[in-house]
């Protein structure tokens, strides 16, 4: 579209220049076809009352005289169209610096460059929407760091606490003591587990994601995965049974994806109601493998199902300690299924919630 617009911006000047050159040049001929008569006959009745010097120089030099005239007039119209030509560019450049301020004002242009106008303010949108949306994405990533920092102190203090109370009872009894140790290792685990979140805020704030490929066996990934989940399911009541009528292969890397496939499986397990039944379905056709991981849950409203993938966005408002993420595992999985060439999408309604990924063979 831009291509075209300029095109033909370029042919309207083209033409106007033209069509005044060829004005000129016509105008010349008809004036030096009729220079003979007319004009001799004009100029003699003008000058017959003059300066015989003056009516003697004009004939004379009639056709130079009519020439200097017309480039003249030429130059004019030149000097007309390059004059308009310079402004439509002012103007345009005008509207290219509309485009970067920091308002909701729109661009307008002659109706000859609407689609240049269209396309400014679809920059100018698209700019608008992609400052905003980095703005809520670094508020809501110093809001996690914030609350991190804040929750570090609980499980260190609990830690201290418990440790010290072990170090100055050397007489309490064994099965306190072993409380108190299990209560230190729980809170111990707590704030490993939120100095690992801090690292990968890092981590992908400061590196690309880099592919390492080779052949996998999907099939029997997710069938590992789901073993390995065991414990986490079992506490909850949970089954969760892996459908998959061949066994499907894909060229790619196995470590990223299997990150993906964790997170998927983690979240369904962290937002299914007790007791209820995880699919996870696998299968091949039309030249790409799908992957769905389905849980039985709480319904995710339209507006979060919206920013379930952006950065530092997190379903639980309320920082639960055994809740609370980073927001970062939905975002990591889409930036390593894109790199796959495929797609990751989510849908939710009251009676389940399920993530669909689309790899290309």
């Amino acid at each position: 579209m831009k291509d075209k617009t300029l095109r033909r911006f370029r042919y309207k000047v083209t033409l106007e220049i033209v069509l005044k050159i060829f004005a000129c040049f016509a105008g010349l001929g008809i004036f030096l076809l009729l220079a003979d008569g007319l004009f001799n006959d004009l100029l003699a009745e003008v000058l017959s009352h003059t300066n015989i010097w003056l009516y003697d120089f004009f004939i004379q030099n009639k056709w130079t005289i009519l020439i200097i005239f017309l480039l003249l007039m030429l130059f004019c119209s030149l000097y007309f169209t390059v004059n308009k030509m310079s402004q439509y560019i002012l103007m345009i450049v005008k509207a290219i610096d509309r485009v970067f301020q920091k308002d909701d004002k729109l661009v307008t242009l002659p109706p000859d460059f609407a689609e240049i106008e269209n396309k400014l303010n679809s920059i100018k949108y698209e700019s608008l929407r992609n400052q905003q949306t980095a703005r809520e994405a670094e508020q809501r990533k110093n809001d996690l760091v914030v609350y991190l920092a804040h929750d570090l102190k609980t499980p260190l203090t609990s830690v201290i606490g418990y440790l010290s109370l072990l170090s100055e009872e050397e007489d309490l009894p064994l099965q306190l003591r072993q409380k108190y140790v299990g209560i230190s290792l729980d809170k111990a685990q707590r704030l490993e587990s939120l100095i690992n979140e801090f690292f990968e805020i890092t981590r992908f704030s400061l590196q690309n994601i880099q592919l390492e490929t080779g052949e996998i066996n999907l099939s029997m990934m997710l069938r590992q995965l789901v073993e390995e989940f065991y414990p986490q399911l079992a506490e909850k009541g949970l089954r969760c049974e892996v459908e998959s009528a061949q066994q499907v292969f894909y060229f790619g890397d196995a470590d990223k994806l299997a990150r993906v496939f964790d997170n998927l499986l983690r979240n369904a397990i962290l937002y299914s109601k007790e007791g209820s039944l995880i699919r996870v379905g696998l299968w091949q056709g039309e030249g790409q493998a799908v992957i769905k991981f389905r849980n039985v849950g709480r319904k995710i409203p339209a507006h979060q199902l919206q920013n379930i993938f952006e950065k530092f966005y997190r379903l639980d408002d309320s920082r639960s300690t055994k809740t609370g993420g980073a927001g970062l595992g939905l975002a990591i999985a889409k930036e390593i299924v894109e790199l796959h060439g495929g797609t990751i999408q989510a849908q939710s309604d009251d009676q389940y919630t399920e993530f669909t990924i689309c790899l290309p063979i």
